[in-house]
């Protein structure tokens, strides 16, 4: 099986997936997977409550799997080994604990996932270089052509999309106050118009909707995928 929520945010809304929160958990397996849609915070400045968190996940029944958000320290998170895992490549942080690399594809039990993280801070003037904020919150044109070729290889066909950010459309819907940026334009031009998904899942926004049937944001909700 595998569950899907919002944001963690290391300490600030882990919460969600402790067994109170979260009581499906006590019959999953490591073969299950719970995936995190961004802003998953628990690589963020190599203290020992980075630890803590991490191996607080890694001691979970399930496997974790996330996208990364706009708040990540991306200098950390790209110095982990990168290893195959379901047909694509990811960065190992735990032995069951696991960040989907930018424009990959998936296949987890015949479905298959693409994964594309990143996002604008709407926060960028609280924050500082380096410290709290990083230029790599926002894909690199590499990052793009990857997810373009690994898209193409699998005929622009996926089961399900799994993201921080949204298309321009979907964003608009939830509401006028968030800015429009490359990749939010990325996946409003490219990947929604060209690619063809049953549900497309993401955080970002602190909500839980569902736009056009096909669209969830998530926050606090945990729900299976499938």
């Amino acid at each position: 099986m595998i569950y899907i929520t919002g944001d963690t945010h290391a300490h600030n809304d882990i919460e969600k997936l402790n067994t109170r929160n979260f009581p499906e958990q006590k019959e999953l397996t490591k073969d299950d997977y719970v995936i995190i849609c961004g802003d998953f915070g628990c690589v963020w400045d190599g203290s020992k409550e980075d630890d803590y968190w991490l191996n607080w996940l890694n001691g979970k029944n399930f496997t974790t799997l996330f996208v990364d958000g706009n708040h990540e320290n991306f200098d950390l998170l790209y110095q982990y080994d990168v290893e195959e895992f379901c047909g694509g490549k990811v960065h190992k942080i735990r032995d069951s604990v696991f960040h989907l690399m930018r424009g990959e594809v998936f296949n987890v039990d015949g479905n298959k996932i693409f994964a594309m993280g990143g996002a604008s801070s709407h926060d960028m003037h609280l924050r500082r270089e380096g410290l709290s904020w990083w230029r790599q919150e926002l894909p690199s044109e590499e990052e793009y052509q990857n997810a373009v070729e690994n898209l193409a290889k699998h005929d622009w066909n996926v089961d399900f999309i799994v993201s921080h950010c949204c298309p321009d459309s979907i964003m608009r819907a939830i509401s006028s106050y968030y800015k429009h940026d490359k990749l939010t334009n990325f996946f409003e031009n490219v990947v929604k118009a060209d690619c063809t998904y049953k549900k497309w899942y993401f955080g970002h926004y602190h909500e839980n909707i569902v736009i056009g049937r096909k669209h969830y944001c998530l926050y606090n909700k945990i729900v299976k995928m499938w």
